[in-house]
Formats: structure tokens, C-alpha cells, sequence
């Protein structure tokens, strides 16, 4: 015989309501969660998903929309927003928009579909230019971009102060040629590479900031154009994760290495580059504060849909390795490579 909300109430010994609130995500006692929750796997209770969505508007699911999956960031965001989901009794549904808006707004209209609980959205930079995109039912919680003229609650990285606080470092260890690839499809990357390009002012920094399209080809080329040339610069700057390993790729097709070539540094922070160059400096983003910070506040927007929206920002932190030693004073390999 089927199991059913009284089967899991009689093992969790409490009423079959606290089972529905459990199971509804809402707010309960932690041991009392825990103990229905047990109740729920020992007895291999299983929801009637179509007859809930009968009697009620949304289901006990969270989507989660991000920009680019393979981009480090936003897979260490998506576990940490799984996790605490998972933990009040949620589900996610994961969708990766390839930084296309039409996709974005595909994914969109299957959330509304879906009846689902709420959104945590990293919108494309297309879609961030247009605020009009985001008039949904649901509650949502942007992350890692905010929408210009959208009130809707976010998540943001303090990118201009971040890329600012990379280039104060490199130029304190000696750099005075700097180059810098940013994401042209990217908000992020728009912003970081302001922060870059005004600190490098400040500073007095000879510097060049590429932007490069959504793909890692580009960005390798980008490299290879800008360490070919005349005066190449002593440090690279990448403006994410996936850019570091374009960077990466190129320079070694060039025979150059870090940090004896050429310093590097950039965004997110990956157990592989410990081994990088002795390893790679990097701004660490707090992707789990990120992630508990979008779900509280999805979670106080179910709750309070009418409240004012609100934008945390918050800050990385600068770890600092050996791929951004100080600029040897014979650089042969790059002259050998510009005779």
C-alpha cells in the first residue's frame, strides 16, 4: 500500500499538519524537521506532486537559472544554494542559460509553468540591461549581477573594488605593465574591468584592458596578441575562472611560464591552482555567504512579497600566491618570442 502523510506522522510521532509544513519548506523546530524528515526516508514516503499542484499555486521547489555552469563561480554558488534547499525540504531545478537571453527567458516561462516556489536568477548581461524581463509571479533573488530599474532583491560582489584591490597588488609587487581580459558578454566583467582601468590610472599603470566574447578561443587568442606585441606586459589579469585557464592555455602555447614570464592573477578560487605557478593569486569570492544570503532573502520575500527590495554587496578576499611575484629584470623567453 501507498505511504501517506498519516504513515509519516505515526513514525515521526507528531500531527500529519507539522509533516505538510515540513514538507511544505515552511518554518518548523530544527529537531522536529529532522525527525520527520528521518520519518520521510525510513518510510519511503513519496509526495503526490500532481494533486499538490491542484490544491495549491506553487510546489515545494526552487529554481535556480545561472549564467554559465562551467564557469567555477557559479557551480560552487549552485551547491551551496542545493544544500541549504535541500536542508528546509526543497527541491531544485538547476537550468544554465549560456549567457542567451532568449534561453534565460525559456527558463522563465518553465518556472512559471513549474509553479515553483522561487528563483535565484544569474541573469545574462543582455538580460540585465532590460528590467522588463523579470516581471514574474514568483519571488526572485538576483545573484552576482543586479538589474538596472528591476526591483528585485540581489546578491552582488563588490567587482570594481575587487578588480581595483588585483591591480594595487600587482603594482605594490612591481607591475607597472599590466594587461587585463574581461568578459565583453558579461555585467561582471564590465564592472571589473572598470575597477581595473581606474586603479590602473590612479596608479600610473601602462595598462590594457581587452574584452573578449563569451568563448575560451577568444580569450586565447586575446593573450597571444597581447604577449606578442612590442612591450608585452609583465602581469596578466583574468577577470574569472574559466578566463584563468584560457590564460593559462595560451601562455604555455607561447613557451611562457608563471610567474618567470609572466605574473598572473584574477577571479575564484579552485584546489588546482595551488599548483599553478606556485600557485595563483586570486580573489575568493564567498560563494557559500552568496548562497546563504540569496535563500534568506528568497525565503523573507515568500514570506513578505510586499516588502521593499534590497541589494547586499559583499566583499572577496585577496589571496595572494607566487604567481604574482615581482617582474624578473631579463624576461628571454618573451624576447625570444618578440626578436
Amino acid at each position: 500500500m501507498a505511504v501517506g502523510i498519516k504513515d509519516v506522522a505515526k513514525v515521526a510521532q507528531v500531527s500529519p499538519a507539522t509533516v505538510s509544513r515540513v514538507l511544505a519548506g515552511r518554518a518548523v523546530d530544527p529537531a522536529m524537521r529532522e525527525r520527520v524528515m528521518a520519518a520521510v526516508k525510513s518510510t519511503g514516503y513519496r509526495p503526490n506532486l500532481a494533486a499538490r499542484r491542484l490544491r495549491s499555486r506553487h510546489t515545494n521547489t526552487i529554481g535556480l537559472i545561472v549564467a554559465d555552469i562551467r564557469n567555477p563561480f557559479f557551480t560552487a554558488v549552485s551547491r551551496a544554494i542545493e544544500d541549504i534547499a535541500y536542508s528546509r525540504g526543497l527541491r531544485v531545478i538547476l537550468c544554465n542559460t549560456d549567457e542567451d537571453p532568449e534561453r534565460e527567458a525559456m527558463y522563465l516561462q518553465l518556472m512559471q509553468e513549474e509553479r515553483v516556489t522561487g528563483v535565484v536568477l544569474a541573469p545574462s548581461r543582455a538580460g540585465s540591461e532590460s528590467a522588463g524581463r523579470f516581471s514574474t509571479d514568483f519571488p526572485m533573488v538576483l545573484i552576482d549581477r543586479a538589474v538596472p530599474g528591476a526591483s528585485r532583491d540581489c546578491v552582488v560582489l563588490d567587482n570594481e573594488a575587487m578588480a581595483a584591490g588585483l591591480v594595487t597588488h600587482l603594482h605594490e609587487q612591481g607591475h607597472v605593465r599590466i594587461a587585463g581580459l574581461f568578459g565583453a558578454l558579461s555585467a561582471t566583467g564590465v564592472q571589473r574591468r572598470i575597477g581595473f582601468e581606474h586603479a590602473a590610472a590612479a596608479l600610473g599603470v601602462d595598462s590594457q584592458a581587452l574584452s573578449v566574447p563569451h568563448g575560451v578561443g577568444e580569450a586565447e587568442k586575446a593573450v597571444a596578441a597581447v604577449m606578442s606585441g612590442p612591450c608585452p606586459p609583465t602581469a596578466l589579469l583574468a577577470s574569472n575562472g574559466v578566463m584563468l585557464m584560457a590564460v593559462l592555455r595560451a601562455l604555455h602555447a607561447l613557451g611562457l611560464s608563471v610567474p618567470d614570464d609572466v605574473a598572473l592573477a584574477g577571479f575564484d578560487k579552485e584546489d588546482w591552482m595551488e599548483f599553478v605557478g606556485g600557485g595563483l593569486t586570486v580573489i575568493e569570492q564567498p560563494v557559500e555567504e552568496i548562497g546563504r544570503a540569496a535563500m534568506s532573502m528568497l525565503f523573507e520575500r515568500i514570506d513578505h512579497p510586499d516588502a521593499a527590495a534590497r541589494r547586499v554587496v559583499l566583499a572577496g578576499r585577496l589571496v595572494a600566491r607566487a604567481s604574482s611575484s615581482p617582474p624578473h629584470m631579463a624576461r628571454t623567453k618573451i624576447q625570444e618570442t618578440n626578436p
